[in-house]
C-alpha cells in the first residue's frame, strides 16, 4: 500500500494558494504542491482504484491529470471564478467509456476546510439529461431510483437540489415519483469538516465504506448512462 494519508502541509499549501492565487506564485511553490498534494493524490488513486474493483471490477482509476486527477489550472473561459488556480482538489473514479464527467463515478474533493465524498453524475449535459428523462419514463427504473435515494437519505446522505420547477411533458404529474423528473444531476454525497482521519491511512477504509453505501446509486446511474448505448445497438 502506498497511501498513508493526505498531508497537512498540502492543506497549508491550499490556504496559501487561496491568498496568493497567481501562476507566478504557484510556479515558485510548485515543489510543495508536487510533494504534498500530487504525490498523496496519486497514491490514493492507486490504492482506492484497486480497492474499488471489489465493488466495480470495471472501474477506471488512472493516476494522472485527465484521468482520475484534475488540472490545477482553471479554464477561466468557462468559469465564473476568474482566479487562475484551483484551490479545491478533485479525484474521480469512473465507469464506462463515455467522457469521465458524463460517466457514473465515485468522486471526492477537498479544500482547506472540508472534504466531500459522492457517487453518481454531478451535472447532466443536455444529451444525458434527455437520456435520464427517457430512462425514468419506465416505472421500474423510477421506483428503483426512489428507493435507493430514500435508503441513502435514511443513512444521512444528501442529494442535489432539483434544478427544474416544471415537470417535463410526457410525464404524469400525479405520479408518486414525479419529483425525480426535476433533477439536472443524480448523485448523493456527504461533507465532512477537515479532521485527523483525513491525514491517516485509515481514510482509505473510511472512504471505501462510503463508496460501498453509494454503490447502488452509482450502478443505477451507470445503467442509465448505458441505456442510450444499448438502445443504439438494437
Amino acid at each position: 500500500m502506498k497511501f498513508s494519508g493526505f498531508k497537512k502541509e498540502g492543506i497549508r499549501f491550499l490556504e496559501d494558494l487561496k491568498n496568493n492565487n497567481s501562476k507566478e506564485w504557484f510556479e515558485l511553490h510548485k515543489y510543495i504542491w508536487q510533494k504534498n498534494i500530487l504525490e498523496p493524490n496519486i497514491a490514493f488513486v492507486q490504492d482506492m482504484g484497486e480497492t474499488l474493483q471489489i465493488l466495480v471490477p470495471t472501474i477506471n482509476a488512472l493516476p494522472k491529470v485527465g484521468g482520475s486527477l484534475f488540472r490545477i489550472y482553471r479554464d477561466i473561459r468557462f468559469s465564473k471564478d476568474k482566479t487562475p488556480m484551483k484551490s479545491k482538489i478533485g479525484l474521480l473514479f469512473w465507469q464506462g467509456k463515455s467522457h469521465r464527467m458524463q460517466s457514473s463515478s465515485f468522486y471526492m474533493h477537498y479544500d482547506e476546510h472540508e472534504y466531500f465524498i459522492s457517487a453518481g453524475i454531478r451535472a447532466f449535459k443536455p444529451p444525458l439529461l434527455k437520456t435520464y428523462r427517457e430512462y425514468i419514463q419506465n416505472e421500474e427504473n423510477r421506483r428503483k431510483l426512489h428507493f435507493i435515494l430514500q435508503d441513502l437519505i435514511s443513512k444521512g446522505y444528501s442529494l442535489p437540489t432539483p434544478k427544474y420547477k416544471r415537470v417535463p411533458k410526457d410525464f404524469d404529474k400525479d405520479d408518486d415519483f414525479i419529483y425525480l423528473t426535476l433533477y439536472g444531476a443524480m448523485f448523493a454525497y456527504k461533507i465532512f469538516k477537515m479532521d485527523e482521519l483525513f491525514f491517516s491511512v485509515e481514510f482509505l477504509d473510511f472512504a471505501f465504506d462510503i463508496y460501498t453505501d453509494l454503490k447502488d446509486l452509482q450502478q443505477w446511474v451507470y445503467e442509465m448512462e448505458r441505456y442510450i448505448h444499448k438502445k443504439g445497438d438494437n
